[in-house]
């Protein structure tokens, strides 16, 4: 059985399939992101998952695609997990941004790949390998565009009263905004990042807004300033996105491309599903 696993801080997908490429099942966790996260929560994240506890000792080889996995030590923790889970497997694990390559580029095309989900990452492409310019830090001092970036600049428009009154008032419904509450999330609770992009979804409910459109204009310009114009060809190679804020801000993100002179490549919401695919084809030619 192999298993294939695209993971991010909010959510985690799986898909075994067989030795001839058949799915078996496929399921959901909670997001597995060792840079934010203990080895005991990650495990507990995967053994309480009935199918994964289930077929654990059947799986042969796990391939791991997730966030905070570019970094020697979150990547060793989770190894050491997955170690101790899918006993019987041979474990790869590499970071999100191989996942998204996988997921939106075709074989021998260059390409600039970006996720922007609850974090956020650019890779270039070369039709063979993967160069990153810009090592991630994390959504403290990166990760603009992403979900937690909004999230952070949703909280400081209703706090700074930059927000239009009727849209606070709407926001203040949704959410519990008391400073006990948000400083309680990003401080001492697990999972700051994931907390901070549950806002976002207001912000794409309500993105005519003026003030909204601001935002996200912003965003996108700082993302693509320090992100995508790092790669001297950036104008001459289609710019691909994967990620639910990318899907959502799909006319958005076309718009700030332009105005760089740069050209939209596929939006990709969920990358697991291209993702079995290229292993599916691994397994077809015997690689």
């Amino acid at each position: 059985m192999i298993l294939v696993v695209d993971s991010g801080s909010t959510k985690t997908d799986w898909i075994a399939v067989d030795s001839a490429g058949n799915t078996l099942f496929s399921t959901q966790t909670l997001g597995l992101n060792p840079q934010v996260l203990s080895s005991a929560i990650l495990k507990e994240r995967v053994i309480n998952n009935y199918e994964l506890s289930q077929n654990r000792k059947k799986v042969t080889h796990l391939f791991f695609y997730g966030a905070g996995c570019g970094v020697k030590s979150p990547q060793e923790r989770i190894v050491k997990v997955f170690e101790e889970i899918f006993t019987e497997a041979i474990l790869t694990v590499k970071e999100d941004t191989y996942a998204a390559v996988y997921a939106a580029s075709t074989p021998n095309e260059k390409s600039i790949v970006c996720i922007l989900g609850t974090g956020s990452n650019c890779t270039y492409f070369d039709g063979q390998h993967i160069e990153q310019r810009v090592t991630s830090l994390g959504y403290i001092l990166m990760d603009e565009a992403s979900g937690n970036f909004f999230g952070k600049q949703l909280i400081r428009s209703y706090y700074f009263n930059i927000m239009p009154k009727k849209l606070a008032l709407l926001f203040e419904k949704e959410y519990d905004l008391s400073p006990d509450t948000i400083k309680e999330n990003i401080y001492r609770r697990e999972n700051p990042n994931t907390y901070l992009a549950t806002f976002s979804k207001f912000l794409i409910q309500h993105k005519n807004d003026p003030v909204f459109q601001d935002i996200i204009a912003k965003g996108l310009e700082r993302f693509i300033n320090h992100q995508i114009l790092q790669f001297d060809n950036a104008k001459q190679v289609p710019i691909h996105f994967i990620g639910s804020i990318s899907f959502y801000l799909r006319d958005e993100i076309e718009k700030a491309l332009k105005i760089k002179g740069l050209r939209m490549g596929k939006i990709v919401q969920r990358p697991i599903e291209e993702l079995v695919k290229y292993h599916k084809s691994k397994i077809e030619i015997g690689a």
